[in-house]
């Protein structure tokens, strides 16, 4: 079983920062391309950013500039460092792996976080 556990959400000011983490738990081999997606309320989930085993990294068009996806060296942590927070940034943050195989040879298509919630307010 493939678990991803977030943090680093809470409340900060307009302008501020955070810093979230999401790690992949489980007797995973590699996974392909993790991200970050949000959802505010009464929106539907959308794309923030994705970066791949390789580096490549996606970004959602009105975020760039703002938000950096990055991850670590053993491919199963990934990060979202947000600068200049915005109210419209108000959201449940949720951490989504994509192709995560496991030792066995299951591959699980996609896998998601609990999600964690980002209030940017004054």
């Amino acid at each position: 079983q493939v678990q991803l556990v977030e943090s680093g959400g809470g409340l900060v000011q307009p302008g501020g920062s955070l810093r979230l983490s999401c790690t992949a738990s489980g007797s995973i081999f590699s996974i392909n391309t993790m991200g970050w997606y949000r959802q505010a309320p009464g929106k539907e989930r959308e794309l923030v950013a994705t970066i791949t085993s390789r580096g490549r990294t996606n970004y959602a068009d009105s975020l760039k500039g703002r938000f950096t996806i990055s991850r670590d060296n053993a491919k199963t942590t990934v990060y979202l460092q947000m600068n200049n927070l915005k109210p419209e940034d108000t959201a449940v943050y949720y951490c989504n792996a994509a192709g995560v195989a496991v030792t066995g040879g299951v591959v699980y298509v996609e896998v998601w976080g609990q999600g964690t919630l980002v209030t940017v307010s004054s």
